[in-house]
């Protein structure tokens, strides 16, 4: 099919026409469908803005062939993702389900479909309103890579070529070139996620390489390397991630990777304070502590430290929405309020949450997106699902044992807070190529509640279908596995849990707070330990950050022999990286419905 793009921009706000909001309801229904069974299958939910914007160029293709253009694909991609990103609240119903089958715990929350639609459209569309003057704060004055969201602009402008150029003008040349190295990413990643052991489809390729029965010991402690996660993953979406991730914290990211699934181990078993076969979710709940401090105080400080920018962000915003281009700030502060109290009352009356819990879980929300959205601007891995679990601490002192308050406060916090990741990357796009933010405002929160829906009708029949209970469950959901055993362990008390990673904690907000003092200053920035890769580095699985590293080294590499080179075709190379597996990892459902594969 020949598309012939627009090369002009549109005047603001004319993206917004009928079909590209036929297109986005659709392309809405199809990524909130497809997503929940995809976390919960496979452990991750990567962004899907690129994977939102071949579905919206498909579309937009078939429905306006003469008028298609980036801008409209922008506003249907950033619907899409903010369906998503709702659905993706999939794993906070799979720890209430588990939690319900518990031992260890009284808990028998079980929302209705129609209670989780309007219980996650009020979350969502909070967190859509609440992220409005993120927008400004991280995007335009601090201008932070989102590489997802670089990504997805570039494939935008891939879709969209120049209509004036013609074949023989370099940059339609380049431009066309350029395509092709996207193309041959996006088919590489995908056919190896198609046939990758992990993904349970075609399982030839082997999901990553481990050292085996390498074992380390000193000071009267040993285990085996393995056992932590050590080792490196056939992944090529991290490759990808890691390309456009600045090597400085790539670097980091391995150095607390080593730190937190290395060294760590090896002292906790030396000193005794966990048991010789400690398993890896063992050293996780000891290791998080420290993970989440540093990253907290680092994040919190650098923000103090640039409060006027925050406050310029709300002020600019507030100006530019006289223009119309941003959403209104009348809108935003009117909304937040009103979708406060409903989730409030919603919360109270379905299950039973006092209201105050409930405000403290919305107020606790907008720090973790301010520290969560700086490690995803820097890093490209969202940190709010780890640092959910602190909230979750929180609510175990505010209500001790109460297993529904420290899981619902908890989820309610990360819910608001988890909408803004990927909105936030479709903001990155849209800002690359122009889009206006006040109509990108309204395509997302047109794609929350639809997200919503699919995923209070689609959750039952997966659970139903596969199962999430039992030894061998078809739908593993290894991350609500991990929720579900921090509130276990919480609901006996916070003073159950181990002093030393209390300490330890203590000592890394100190670092934290050290390090992002000297991040501020230029000149020592390059030689200061970045306590965001730090803290994702000993957060994530080792065999993933192993896996970005090596994408971060390759594109340094690559930018130092060939800089020129490496300008043209490193970003549309990477978006392919990340697209391929991130498309193929979505139809997946599809396949497995129709009975293709292995279950």
């Amino acid at each position: 099919m020949e598309i012939q793009p627009a090369h002009t921009p549109r005047p603001p706000g004319s993206e917004l026409t009928p079909q590209a909001l036929f297109a986005a309801v659709i392309v809405a229904a199809i990524m909130g469908a497809s997503y929940p069974y995809m976390v919960l299958k496979l452990g991750f939910g990567p962004n899907v803005s690129i994977v939102a914007a071949f579905f919206g160029f498909v579309i937009l293709s078939l429905i306006s062939r003469k008028t298609y253009d980036r801008w409209q694909n922008n506003i249907v991609q950033t619907a899409g993702t903010s369906a998503a990103q709702t659905s993706f609240m999939c794993g906070l119903l799979a720890t209430f389900e588990m939690l319900r089958h518990s031992d260890k715990v009284h808990f028998t929350l079980n929302p209705t479909p129609l209670q989780t639609f309007i219980w996650l459209s009020v979350a969502s569309l909070l967190g859509v309103l609440l992220a409005v003057p993120m927008r400004r704060h991280f995007i335009v004055d601090e201008k932070l890579p989102f590489p997802d969201g670089m990504a997805a602009g570039e494939t935008l402008m891939v879709l969209d070529p120049p209509r004036h150029l013609g074949k023989g003008d370099p940059e339609f040349d380049q431009a066309r070139r350029a395509a092709l190295v996207l193309i041959g990413g996006l088919i590489a990643s995908g056919l190896l996620m198609l046939f990758r052991d992990g993904t349970n489809i075609f399982p030839v390729i082997p999901e990553g390489w481990d050292p085996g029965a390498l074992t380390l010991g000193a000071v009267g402690a040993s285990f085996v390397v393995a056992a932590m996660g050590v080792g490196f993953s056939y992944n090529l979406l991290s490759i990808g991630g890691g390309m456009l991730i600045s090597f400085r914290v790539n670097f980091w990211m391995l150095v607390g990777g080593i730190l937190g699934w290395i060294v760590a181990p090896l002292l906790l078993i030396g000193a005794g304070i966990l048991p010789d076969h400690a398993t890896r979710t063992r050293v996780l709940y000891w290791i998080m502590w420290p993970g989440i401090g540093i990253i907290m105080s680092g994040g919190l400080t650098m923000l103090a430290l640039r409060w006027r920018l925050l406050a310029q962000a709300f002020s600019a915003m507030g100006e530019a929405s006289v223009s119309g281009e941003e959403f209104p700030l009348p809108l935003v502060i009117g909304g937040v309020a009103v979708l406060t109290v409903a989730l409030c009352l919603v919360q109270w009356l379905f299950f039973g949450l006092p209201v105050w819990m409930t405000m403290v879980s919305v107020i606790l929300a907008i720090p973790l997106m301010l520290v969560g959205l700086r490690a995803l601007g820097e890093t490209n891995w969202g940190p709010i699902g780890t640092l959910q679990n602190l909230t979750q601490g929180l609510f175990a002192a505010f209500a001790p044992g109460n297993a529904v308050a420290i899981s619902l406060g908890g989820g309610t916090t990360g819910t608001v807070a988890v909408a803004s990741e990927g909105l936030i990357q479709d903001y990155k796009a849209g800002y690359m190529i122009g889009s206006t933010p006040r109509v990108m405002t309204i395509a997302q929160l047109i794609g929350a509640p639809i997200g919503a829906a699919a995923l209070a009708l689609t959750y039952p029949a997966l659970v139903k279908a596969y199962g999430i209970i039992g030894e061998h469950p078809g739908l593993s959901a290894p991350g609500a596995r991990r929720t579900a055993g921090f509130v276990e362990l919480l609901s006996t008390g916070v003073d159950k849990l181990p002093q030393s990673a209390l300490w330890a904690m203590l000592i890394s907000v100190v670092f934290g707070v050290l390090f992002a003092v000297l991040e501020s200053r230029p000149s020592l920035k390059r030689w200061t330990p970045s306590p965001t890769g730090l803290s994702l580095g000993a957060l994530l699985p080792f065999s993933a950050v192993s896996t970005i590293f090596v994408g971060g080294a390759l594109a340094e590499i690559w930018k130092r022999r060939s800089p020129t080179i490496a300008g043209i075709y490193l970003v549309p190379l990477a978006s392919g990286l990340i697209a391929g597996e991130a498309m193929v990892a979505v139809i997946a459902p599809v396949l497995m419905a129709l009975g293709i594969g292995h279950r």
